[in-house]
């Protein structure tokens, strides 16, 4: 039987078993507390917990991919490592901030992680970042924990062996307490730099919109995520409309409103004489 199609880029259709708006999304849960006591394995296998990476007075980004994923995970650490690259954003990773990333699919391994790691610093090329940058693997009960923790709703599906889950980053405070959402791959370096200010001074940021959380959809023919590329058409058309708008019509009042002048030597119709 042929898997029924959505029409609707809004509710694109899931794996069967998966109910999207249930299972895949991050629910807002700020100020809520990090367990700092959970374990994982760093990427030479050691046991660590969280709060080797917490209560250093500095805040710290936690995503939660999988390292072998043929999706969106990619974008989601390609856009940690434009906004850590930037040299717009004062803060250096290390030295002001800590990035810790954890898999969510338990099967990864240590080896995996480290290669993922190693990858990553390559291409930041950014001297000290080691010690700012930490790719971890875990436990189902302890990445579940965790993800719990933060609002983070993903959903394995075993016909695939692969991930339905959303695309997006978080920020702690020092202390564990989740400061920040940021949705999508794109993470601007000057938003992180605003929002690292207040969560290095242990402050709680605002609920954000999830709109461009939906710009990614799970594609259940191809078993990975993909960019909602009709939504983002929309969106883009209704800004620029908005945009246009906002110049377009006040330039029409104001037109409309000034009254026409004849030049005194314009041309007169043909059988009409100047009587002036």
């Amino acid at each position: 039987t042929d898997k029924p199609m959505s029409l609707n880029p809004y509710n694109p259709p899931a794996p069967a078993g998966i109910n999207a708006a249930r299972d895949v999304k991050f629910d807002q849960k700020l100020d809520a507390q990090i367990s700092l006591s959970n374990t994982f394995r760093d990427e030479s296998g050691a046991t660590v917990e969280l709060k080797k990476y917490f209560n250093t007075g500095k805040p710290v980004i936690v995503l939660m991919p999988f390292y072998k994923c043929p999706g969106v995970c990619g974008a989601m650490l390609d856009g940690v490592l434009k906004t850590v690259a930037d040299k717009r954003n004062k803060y250096k990773i290390g030295r002001d901030y800590q990035v810790v990333t954890v898999s969510i699919a338990p099967k990864e391994t240590p080896e995996l992680a480290a290669a993922k790691k190693k990858e990553y610093l390559s291409l930041l090329g950014v001297p000290g970042a080691e010690t700012g940058w930490h790719f971890l693997t875990g436990d189902e009960a302890n990445i579940r924990k965790l993800a719990d923790e933060i609002g983070y709703k993903y959903k394995y599906d075993p016909k695939t062996d692969d991930y339905a889950h959303a695309s997006g980053i978080i920020l702690a405070t020092d202390k564990g307490r989740v400061s920040r959402y940021f949705y999508g791959v794109e993470y601007p370096a000057g938003q992180m730099k605003l929002a690292m200010t207040e969560a290095g001074k242990g402050k709680i940021g605002t609920p954000v919109d999830q709109v461009i959380l939906f710009c990614y959809h799970y594609d259940p023919q191809k078993g990975t995520y993909g960019i909602a590329i009709f939504r983002v058409i929309q969106i883009a058309c209704f800004s620029t409309m908005a945009l246009l708008g906002m110049f377009i019509v006040p330039a029409l009042i104001k037109d409309a409103k000034t009254p026409k002048v004849v030049a005194a030597d314009a041309t007169l119709p043909v059988g009409k004489k100047d009587n002036s």
